[in-house]
C-alpha cells in the first residue's frame, strides 16, 4: 500500500495550486507583471508563467468562496509587503485549506 503524508501532499500538491492561484490574483487583480510576481513570490519567471498557463498547479482550490477571498486578501498583503508576508500569506491559505478537509481529498 502506497500513502503520501500530509506534508507530502501539501509540497507536492497544495503549495504549486496556492503559488498559482496568488499568481493569477497578483497579476488579474493587483496588475502586477509576470516579472513583478515572480520577485514577490520568489520564484523564475518560467514557473509564475507555467503557474498562469495551467501547466503547474493545476488542483482546483478556488471552488471554495473562502478559499478565493482569502488568495485576494493575502495577494493584496503580498503587494504591500516583504518575503516575510508572501510566508506567512502562503501559510494561512494552506491552514484554511487544511481546516476545509481539502487534504483528505487529495491522493
Amino acid at each position: 500500500m502506497t500513502f503520501k503524508t500530509p506534508c507530502e501532499k501539501i509540497v507536492w500538491n497544495l503549495l504549486p495550486a496556492i503559488r498559482r492561484e496568488l499568481a493569477i490574483s497578483l497579476i488579474n487583480e493587483q496588475k502586477l507583471s509576470q516579472k513583478e510576481v515572480a520577485e514577490r513570490l520568489g520564484l523564475s519567471e518560467a514557473a509564475v508563467s507555467r503557474y498562469i498557463n495551467g501547466k503547474r498547479g493545476g488542483l482546483g482550490i478556488l471552488k471554495n468562496e473562502n478559499v478565493k477571498n482569502q488568495i485576494n486578501k493575502s495577494a493584496k498583503k503580498i503587494v504591500k509587503g516583504d518575503e516575510k508576508v508572501v510566508i506567512n500569506e502562503t501559510c494561512q491559505v494552506c491552514k484554511l485549506l487544511q481546516s476545509n478537509k481539502i487534504l483528505i481529498e487529495i491522493n
